[in-house]
């Protein structure tokens, strides 16, 4: 094959490549949902919406996400974003929760984030953070439908379910719950109070690490001054052993 050839072939897959990823690129630009580590069934979750601007030339001004109905949650609480005013809207519960020994009669049913100061503009995304649960522990995923609207009056309507293993054009988030855990507030709690545990263990091995090596040291030095002692005290022998010895030598020559 010539070195013309080669070339042309690489250049004809480079925009093969090229017009996929153009292609793949708005089509994956959703407004979807991802938890802040697992989002277990029966516990409690961070969940980011996060939110993309598909247009060129409009703003993001309003975003609306609507929490399901056939698994209502007992508590949802968003995080403020600066430049976003927050309403939420709550409704009456066809049949109560119960959740740590109380009745829960109504629950949230959307959250509305309104631009304030603030928009989404084009080639940028906003994430939206808000604390659900207790998430459900009879299901395997939450959809969530969500309407987003652009400064030029245009509604996206984000509502479709998914079906088969097809992505419908204009897909709903969903948010995939993981097995559940046997402390349902989560797995990082836990770790929290394990690290928590394993510094005190630290410390204490080191607290005693450190008063074995002060009493080493200790009788070290208590060790080093008796043999100081015992060794001078020699010394002052020997001392008068030889003046003795002196003396007595002294008188013999005399004599």
């Amino acid at each position: 094959m010539s070195a013309t050839n080669v070339s042309r072939i690489a250049i004809a897959a480079g925009v093969a490549a090229s017009t996929v990823l153009l292609l793949a690129g708005p089509a994956a630009a959703h407004v979807s949902v991802q938890p802040q580590g697992e989002a277990a069934k029966g516990g409690y979750a961070t969940l980011n919406f996060k939110v993309p601007n598909e247009r060129d030339k409009a703003s993001t001004v309003k975003v609306e996400v609507n929490f399901p109905a056939d698994h209502p949650l007992s508590s949802v609480t968003p995080e403020a974003v600066p430049g976003w005013k927050i309403a939420i809207t709550k409704g009456k519960l066809d049949k109560p929760l119960e959740v740590h020994g109380k009745k829960i009669t109504e629950a949230v049913t959307k959250v509305t984030w309104t631009a304030d100061g603030s928009k989404i503009a084009p080639g940028y995304f906003q994430q939206f953070p808000v604390s659900v649960g207790q998430l459900p522990e009879d299901a395997d995923q939450l959809v969530f439908k969500a309407i987003q609207t652009y400064d030029n009056k245009e509604v996206v309507r984000w509502i479709e379910e998914p079906k088969g293993g097809e992505e419908p054009e204009s897909p709903a988030p969903v948010l995939k719950l993981t097995a559940a855990t046997e402390d349902h507030h989560g797995g990082a709690a836990d770790k929290a109070g394990d690290d928590d545990s394993k510094a005190d263990h630290n410390a204490d091995d080191q607290a005693a690490s450190a008063e074995g090596d002060k009493k080493e040291t200790h009788a070290a030095s208590s060790s080093s001054d008796t043999t100081a002692r015992t060794l001078g005290i020699i010394g002052i022998l020997i001392g008068i052993a030889g003046v003795a010895f002196g003396v007595l030598a002294g008188r013999r020559r005399t004599a």
